[in-house]
């Protein structure tokens, strides 16, 4: 399950249940991290409010909004060739409007107007309860742009709608922002300061999703390991907060155990998650509890404590070996993934050896790996120069993937002649004839449908594999049904 950042950055068109009594078209599309496609999700809900069932058709829609992505200047071209699409599209129909949503418009606020003259709005991350008030604005012929960041979990009580859903899996959003200076990252900017949810209301959403059916959620944030709630507001702050509220503040170790006892045959997950945050009591509460999965997706940057060092992040490869070392020691088969950036301002070769001797050492399960580009803003972009070589950055990314391609196949091989519980989610990509799950590692696993459900945890023995999928064959329905 090797991936480069590119795979992770692909769009969405997402449709929805809707309601028979809204007249106007929305078309929505999605880009980049888990947080976005939840994000549409929140949109929809509060579009739907206001009038607007989506479409898959983007000739027919009233409204086309695009949430983007900034993590690198490839993800944001991609969105402005979407965009010349979409230009096409609406020159057939001149009532149809164009927003922009998502960290893109974050980053460059009213410039997209100068510079895309398609784009009739831009709303930033924290600002979709505000787009009745925009639709209203464009809808009178003029142009819109709401980029304000919040220092409150903005969309606690937005119920969203499930897009593209499958109905076993979804996401439940429990932060939002960052207060990480990673010098080569724009979230701090496009997504504002760490906050997070009440916990009540997390509870609430949990608990309804499995009164829908839903079979497993991933709760989601830039890091999910700062969660902290003690009333409200900044994390930050906190040290500012009464004595009853550090008494009664939940963070993200007792949060899990919430959840996991909320909902016992409820799988769950998280990510992303920060070395420097990740804390013991979170690995014992995954260990106390079955319906906690065993997979962790722990992004390191690289391997050279000198550059983990220029990009701000606050671990080094030995505490990094650490975590990994002990996490073991608790929870003996728990996956791990991995984010890894190639060719970093000062870079040398030693230091991409040392990405590899880290790799060697955790022998990650699969990984998101991309070369490193400039972000307008950040203190890398501001402060280092971009002096690594193309065609070096290329020959080493070709080298990271070619290794955790390896790497994958190891993982996946400890799977085979063992049984192993698996999730329904669909009809796999590739035979008609076979359903598509995962384990409690995240391993998609392959089978051959015969009497089985989509939702049903069915346990299977793996036969074979591939370095991203295990192959097998159902022995009967888990106890979890």
């Amino acid at each position: 399950m090797e991936k480069t950042i590119d795979e992770k950055i692909q769009g969405s068109a997402i449709t929805l249940q809707n309601n028979s009594g809204n007249d106007r078209k929305l078309y929505i599309e999605s880009y980049g991290c888990q947080m976005n496609f939840s994000d549409s999700e929140i949109v929809a809900s509060i579009l739907a409010q206001e009038g607007f069932n989506t479409t898959q058709k983007m000739e027919e829609a009233d409204l086309i909004l695009v949430n983007t992505c900034s993590i690198r200047d490839k993800a944001e071209q991609t969105v402005r060739k979407r965009l010349e699409k979409f230009n096409a599209v609406k020159k057939g129909n001149p009532h149809m409007k164009v927003g922009v949503l998502g960290c893109m418009a974050e980053r460059l606020k009213s410039k997209f107007l100068e510079e895309e003259k398609i784009v009739d709005m831009v709303v930033g991350p924290d600002a979709y309860k505000d787009l009745p008030n925009l639709i209203q604005e464009i809808d009178e012929g003029r142009n819109a742009v709401n980029v304000i960041l919040s220092k409150d979990e903005t969309y606690g009580d937005v119920a969203p709608v499930r897009l593209n859903s499958n109905g076993v899996t979804a996401f439940v959003s429990i932060t939002r922002g960052c207060d990480n200076m990673c010098t080569f990252c724009v979230v701090p900017f496009t997504r504002g300061r760490e906050r997070s949810r009440d916990p009540l209301s997390i509870i609430a959403e949990v608990n309804d999703l499995w009164n829908k059916g839903f079979k497993e959620i991933t709760l989601l944030g830039q890091n999910v390991d700062s969660y902290l709630w003690y009333g409200g507001g900044l994390k930050k702050d906190f040290e500012k907060a009464s004595d009853m509220q550090k008494a009664t503040a939940v963070n993200f170790a007792k949060l899990l155990e919430l959840t996991a006892l909320a909902q016992p045959k409820m799988r769950i997950r998280f990510s992303t998650s920060n070395p420097q945050d990740m804390t013991m009591d979170v690995i014992e509460t995954m260990a106390q509890f079955e319906n906690i999965c065993n997979y962790i997706h722990l992004p390191v940057q690289s391997g050279s404590n000198r550059i983990l060092k220029a990009m701000n992040r606050l671990h080094t490869r030995e505490h990094y070996f650490g975590l990994i070392d002990n996490i073991k020691k608790i929870i003996p088969d728990c996956a791990f993934s991995q984010d890894m950036i190639t060719g970093f301002p000062t870079e040398t070769e030693q230091d991409h050896q040392d990405t590899l001797s880290l790799m060697e050492y955790v022998k990650y399960d699969y990984g998101f790996m991309f070369a490193y580009s400039e972000r307008p803003g950040t203190m890398a972009a501001r402060k280092m120069e971009d002096d690594v070589p193309a065609e070096v950055k290329k020959r080493r990314l070709q080298e990271i993937i070619a290794l955790q391609r390896k790497h994958s196949l190891y993982r996946t091989q400890q799977h085979v002649g063992q049984v192993e519980e698996v999730l329904i989610e669909g009809t796999s990509k590739k035979s008609d004839a076979h359903w598509m799950g995962r384990n409690t590692q995240n391993t998609v696993v392959v089978f051959p449908k015969e009497n089985y459900a989509i939702g049903d945890f069915v346990n299977v023995k793996i036969n074979d594999c591939t370095s991203a999928t295990l192959l097998g064959t159902a022995v009967g329905l888990s106890k979890n049904n």
